[in-house]
């Protein structure tokens, strides 16, 4: 169950998060496939103007993907080949929406979550 949080400073996501949550889906079924559609889980978080800094600065061309993943997508033989699609795919899904001035402050960060610690309504998923 892929589970996204993006962060993207407010004045550029607002009035766009419909576009984005749809070229986010688009991205992870481009890696993973249909069956995953329904599965996919988005959370945008609006950053607010001067709280998104870069060395020091404030800054409004970042943006920050952190992707839930099996722990066991790290451990296929084509695991390579699928964290750096992923780390594509997501990061043109951003800048094709918000703009691509984007890409060099955008970070893709694929968290592994083991079997036995994913729960949905309460309930362990294995």
């Amino acid at each position: 169950m892929p589970h996204l949080t993006v962060h993207l400073s407010e004045n550029r996501l607002t009035g766009k998060e419909p576009m984005l949550v749809a070229a986010l889906t688009d991205a992870i079924i481009d890696v993973y496939g249909e069956w995953a559609r329904d599965l996919v889980s988005i959370r945008l978080a609006g950053v607010p103007a001067g709280r998104y800094a870069q060395g020091g600065k404030a800054v409004d061309t970042n943006a920050s993907v952190i992707l839930g993943v099996r722990a066991g997508v790290f451990d296929r033989p084509d695991a390579a080949q699928i964290t750096a699609r992923l780390g594509t795919v997501l990061t043109d899904a951003i800048t094709r929406v918000a703009g691509d001035d984007l890409r060099a402050g955008t970070m893709v960060e694929l968290v592994a979550s083991p079997p036995e610690r994913t729960f949905v309504g309460g309930t362990l998923t294995v």
